[in-house]
């Protein structure tokens, strides 16, 4: 399925690079889209999309809805949910998808109708600076198992993309990137943008 950049403000970005440490705030709920900043790198202000239960800078948003419903989400951007330091796909599926990070740093998803996820795996821990309204944009961190920001790791050959979104958790290795080599990954600051669609994003991403 073809995927629009999502959009999202992009105010106020001019010579933004890594994300600072960030403070948690407390029973904030936000509605968003994620892009990547980090100046002058092939990653920065692209979308942050979900595919194969990963998220991913440089692919389409993968998505499905059964052919018994009608009408279905649009299913063309990644949204996510987040409510007090955890994070859940805007989805219509019954039991919704939770995000995730695995000991290794993977940022990932549940399938649909599903709650299994690896060992070890966070499913809090997840902080914005603040509520993304009114056009304004936040940054998303992450602060369990070590980490203190975000990583866009090359898949693609010769270091290229797509980029495979990891956290710098303090277990990460060489082993655990695609293309096993943790020095050529980019770190980079989730920036999020309020989505204000009415209805789910989509009946379930895949």
């Amino acid at each position: 399925m073809k995927v629009p950049t999502a959009t999202i403000c992009l105010a106020g970005l001019t010579g933004l690079g890594v994300a600072s440490p960030l403070s948690p705030r407390q029973e904030t709920r936000a509605r968003f889209s994620i892009i990547a900043a980090h100046s002058a790198s092939p990653v920065h202000l692209q979308s942050v999309v979900a595919n194969g239960q990963g998220f991913w800078i440089g692919k389409e948003t993968a998505t499905y809805c059964p052919p018994q419903v009608s009408p279905c989400p649009p299913g063309e951007v990644t949204v996510l949910d987040y409510f007090d330091g955890s994070i859940s796909l805007d989805v219509s599926v019954p039991g919704g998808q939770r995000v995730y990070v695995t000991p290794t740093g993977e940022l990932g998803f549940t399938q649909a109708h599903s709650a299994s996820i690896p060992p070890g795996s966070a499913q809090d821990g997840f902080t914005l600076s603040s509520t993304p309204v009114n056009g304004q944009l936040a940054s998303l961190g992450f602060s369990k198992l070590g980490a203190t920001g975000f990583l866009a790791c090359p898949a693609g050959p010769n270091g290229t993309a797509p980029y495979k979104v990891f956290t710098d958790v303090s277990a990460l290795t060489d082993a655990d990137v695609p293309d096993g080599n943790v020095s050529a990954c980019i770190g980079f600051d989730a920036l999020v943008g309020e989505y204000t669609e009415n209805g789910s994003a989509a009946w379930q991403y895949t």
